[in-house]
């Protein structure tokens, strides 16, 4: 499978893993490692079930894409977003709610399909998977 099409990904189901996602959160540490969910939005359509990933600043060579017949996995790393030294060295943090480092998001798929005609493209910071049905 080529590298460039590899991501994990998540299906969330209920609202108790959404409140622990949040939560997990808040362990927010610059320097403490952790791993974080990319937000997506999962549509059912006629021919093929299509998964967008928020993915913005992370470069097609960072991501990896898992496909199962019933499974799809998104994992990859996003650099810290930092000034860089030409604009200036920054000398107080002001905030810091971009999540950054590994991240890996898994989605559970309703219906089989074709692993063999995956197709994944990046546009504009989202990352769109087209899985067709079998």
């Amino acid at each position: 499978m080529d590298p460039t099409r590899s991501i994990k990904l998540r299906w969330l189901h209920g609202t108790l893993h959404d409140v622990g996602s949040d939560l997990a959160r808040l362990h927010f540490s610059r320097f403490g490692s952790h791993t974080w969910e990319p937000a997506i939005n999962a549509y059912r359509c006629d021919k093929c079930i299509r998964v967008c990933v928020d993915l913005a600043g992370v470069e097609r060579s960072r991501i990896d894409l898992t496909v199962e017949p019933e499974r799809l996995i998104v994992r990859g790393v996003r650099d810290v977003p930092e000034p860089t030294h030409a604009e200036g060295r920054a000398v107080q943090l002001l905030a810091m709610e971009i999540d950054y480092g590994p991240f890996e998001r898994e989605v559970l798929l309703p219906a089989l399909v074709d692993i063999d005609n995956v197709h994944a493209e990046q546009r504009n910071g989202l990352l769109w998977i087209s899985l067709p049905l079998k």
